[in-house]
């Protein structure tokens, strides 16, 4: 029973370690919309318009938020909200084998 105990805490260590990869993370989805400024007869109303980038998300009190995504920046986010995915799965994978050590009885 100990040796049981003994592996799901070196599982939760794992992917304690895991986690701590992904600390650069960002939850929400991004967004391109058109791009046109608002001075009359500018030359934006005769070409197509250039893509802005947004980042939506819900804060704490899940009002919806929007943030702008420079184009340089674009990749970096990317990453970030993949990170978010990834760190949630490990923690769903923690979260799971806390269970199982407290269903067998460890107080530690």
């Amino acid at each position: 029973m100990k040796d049981i105990i003994k592996d799901m805490k070196d599982e939760r260590n794992a992917l304690l370690k895991k986690l701590a990869q992904y600390s650069s993370a960002i939850r929400g989805s991004i967004t391109s919309v058109c791009a046109k400024c608002s001075r009359a007869n500018c030359i934006c109303d005769k070409r197509t318009p250039r893509k802005a980038y947004r980042l939506t998300y819900k804060d704490r009190r899940q009002k919806t938020r929007i943030v702008y995504i420079p184009r340089s920046r674009l990749p970096e986010i990317k990453r970030m909200i993949a990170n978010y995915s990834k760190s949630r799965k490990i923690m769903e994978q923690l979260i799971e084998t806390n269970i199982q050590i407290f269903k067998n009885g460890d107080k530690s």
